[in-house]
């Protein structure tokens, strides 16, 4: 599935889990979800995150927002910006 139009946002926790030695299935009971909010993540399908679930997948992989979330194609996000 393509991204969306102007979506620019990439998701490296299949990158961060790796590096931990975590897997997804931990990273999920850890953080208190069920496997498939992770898993849309990581195959970056996800149309939103809350912030909460973003703050406990930051805590138990010990990074900050920008460790997990990327921008891959800044003119995209910039046209987006001033849609």
């Amino acid at each position: 599935m393509p991204p969306e139009e102007g979506h620019a946002i990439r998701c490296r926790l299949d990158e961060l889990l790796a590096e931990r030695g975590m897997t997804l299935t931990e990273l999920a009971e850890r953080v208190g979800v069920s496997i498939a909010n992770p898993s849309v993540l990581k195959n970056d399908r996800a149309k939103a995150i809350r912030f909460s679930t973003l703050t406990a997948i930051c805590r138990v992989l010990e990074c900050q927002v920008g460790d997990l979330l990327v921008i891959t194609n800044a003119s995209a996000a910039v046209d987006t910006v001033g849609a």
